[in-house]
């Protein structure tokens, strides 16, 4: 997409939208907590099988909020998506035992809160530079892979990531047009005549 925006508009200033850029790194975060849950589902299995071996009855480990392990990682699935401001009283406590007990959970949303601020300042292209850059050496220390996929793209789109600082600039028009020529094209169930469908398209929405 972006070869083509080049080679159609070769005058304009191409921009990464900062709300796909988000969306990559929770989608990282969100990778690591399913991998945590993974591993709380093995010892699970380990605990059971070892009751089942001793005759007894398995009793699941909770936490002091009656969340099992698997529970908990299922359930911070929204929680590390959200700014800590819009969290309920039992997200916070929720929140609070996944940091004390999974730090690396804690440094990623850290992170992802850090991200956030940093495209919410109205700063010059410069400084955001020097703040992405921060930020940028503190995912690449992450452990894991999960984190690999975020910090190749910022290697490699890094001036266009940072174009967002131009102007403020994102793709939400684009979206939302995209969105109604969508709908528009639903009641239709499909389009033979495209030629038409467009001129009728250019009415509505020109």
């Amino acid at each position: 997409m972006m070869l083509i925006a080049r080679r159609s508009f070769p005058k304009a200033t191409v921009t990464n939208d900062r709300f796909h850029v988000h969306k990559l790194y929770y989608d990282a975060i969100d990778e690591l907590r399913i991998s945590l849950r993974w591993m709380a589902r093995d010892i699970e299995n380990e605990e059971i099988a070892t009751c089942r071996r001793a005759g007894r009855v398995y009793v699941p480990f909770r936490y002091a909020n009656g969340d099992t392990r698997k529970q908990l990682l299922a359930r911070a699935k929204y929680i590390l998506t959200k700014h800590a401001s819009r969290w309920t009283k039992s997200q916070q406590w929720r929140a609070d035992i996944i940091f004390e007990f999974y730090p690396e959970l804690k440094r990623a949303y850290d992170l992802a809160m850090e991200l956030t601020d940093i495209f919410n300042q109205r700063v010059e292209k410069d400084v955001a530079r020097l703040n992405l850059a921060r930020w940028y050496e503190k995912v690449d220390r992450m452990d894991g892979g999960q984190f690999r996929t975020v910090t190749e793209t910022f290697r490699n789109h890094y001036d266009t990531i940072l174009n967002y600082f131009n102007n403020r600039s994102t793709n939400a028009g684009a979206e939302s047009f995209n969105a109604k020529v969508k709908a528009f094209r639903s009641q239709f169930r499909g389009v033979t005549d495209i030629p038409f469908f467009l001129f009728r398209l250019s009415k509505l929405c020109a």
